[in-house]
């Protein structure tokens, strides 16, 4: 079976919801995905366009009133089966982290124990603000089930998800406080 990219079965994924269009797609994405996986719109059309040519999703359009067709997106039997054989593949490698505040902190000497606390502190508050930013969307997809607005076993994989972000933001919030109080 052919290889296809991680944005090629990253929107397999997502024609699994019930997002249909290259908009609603995207804003799936920036809800969601891009707190661990980023994808731009510069991306998500040109994949479209492919899982349409490799017959993995067909389109067809939908009349919206007073406004132009928009092309929808729907999984075909073989684009199943290619999400389906790439969920079933182990991992290739550890995801490999490039973080901005290690590079520098690994530099540190070169600089004042001022700015070095000052680049800790400003990374905690960013983290602080990020894992307030997982419990709003811990909260709207506790919402969206409690509305049924979201597919219930979508929404606990979801949830998974989100706990991992919340648990590593945790841990690196704990690691700033721990290295503010060495230096």
């Amino acid at each position: 079976m052919q290889k296809y990219n991680d944005t090629t079965y990253a929107i397999l994924g997502i024609l699994t919801t019930e997002c249909r269009s290259g908009y609603e797609i995207k804003q799936f994405i920036d809800n969601s995905l891009n707190h661990f996986w980023k994808i731009s719109y510069g991306q998500v059309y040109p994949t479209l366009k492919k899982l349409e040519q490799e017959e993995l999703a067909t389109i067809q359009a939908a009349s919206r009133e007073g406004k132009p067709d928009r092309k929808e997106y729907f999984l075909t039997e073989k684009g199943k089966a290619v999400l389906k054989d790439w969920l079933e593949q182990p991992l290739k490698q550890l995801p490999v982290e490039r973080n901005e505040v290690l590079l520098k902190l690994f530099f540190g000497r070169h600089q004042t124990t001022e700015q070095t606390l000052h680049l800790l502190e400003d990374y905690k508050q960013k983290l602080e603000k990020l894992y307030q930013t997982y419990e709003g969307i811990e909260e709207g997809i506790e919402e969206g089930i409690a509305s049924h607005n979201h597919n219930q076993s979508d929404a606990k994989y979801w949830l998974f998800t989100l706990d991992y972000g919340k648990k590593v933001t945790e841990a690196a919030i704990a690691w700033c406080d721990a290295t503010i109080k060495e230096i």
